[in-house]
């Protein structure tokens, strides 16, 4: 069906969120299309304002504001000797919800994927070598990356790359589904998978 040029732009603009096809863009569309005018000022502020208030913590690349540390990394509460590296925000946040780590994390931004032209230079492994240089008292690297294809090809590459500093690596125990997300996995199976990472 033919839109105004207005209203498909929106819905291209939908369209780009993950999981959402045709339909759900259009739904999402007339939806805020429903909406008051101070609503829809309201919603487009929120994006405006977290893109301009959110930035990459300086130590972990977890989402902060401000312009310093994340609460993370900012809190003396953390063990400081262990770093959970995690694939993205979303990931830290689940691991977060069963509230059984107590360390830091490091989020890479993704994961390894030729396929899709992501190589080991576009994700934050660079900043995390340079952290472990910086930190001494880092002696455990726990790799809680999803046990796909592009995780395990991460995991042994970081494997590898780490190994030689000294730190010990761990991963999270094999009681993931294979090929699933960590953000979609229950935080008892996320708990018990912490409770058996094993070293690589």
């Amino acid at each position: 069906m033919d839109y105004v040029l207005p209203l498909a732009e929106l819905i291209e603009q939908f369209r780009k969120l993950p999981g959402i096809g045709a339909k759900s863009a259009q739904r999402l569309a007339f939806q805020v299309l429903s909406w008051d005018k101070a609503e829809i000022e309201k919603f487009a502020q929120c994006v405006l304002s977290a893109s301009n208030q959110i930035h990459y913590c300086p130590d972990c690349f977890n989402f902060s504001t401000g312009g310093g540390l994340c609460a993370t990394c900012s809190s003396p509460k953390r063990d400081k000797q262990i770093i959970c590296l995690v694939a993205t925000a979303r990931d830290l946040a689940a691991l977060e919800r069963t509230h059984e780590f107590k360390g830091l994390y490091h989020v890479l931004h993704g994961l390894i994927s030729p396929m899709d032209g992501v190589g080991p230079d576009q994700l934050k492994i660079k900043p995390l070598i340079n952290r472990l240089k910086e930190h001494t008292e880092i002696q455990e690297i726990i790799l809680a990356l999803s046990p796909s294809t592009e995780g395990e090809a991460t995991t042994l590459y970081l494997t590898r790359l780490l190994k030689p500093l000294g730190v010990k690596i761990t991963r999270l125990a094999f009681g993931l589904s294979v090929g699933a997300d960590i953000e979609q996995t229950d935080e008892l199976t996320l708990a018990k998978a912490l409770e058996g990472r094993r070293e690589c």
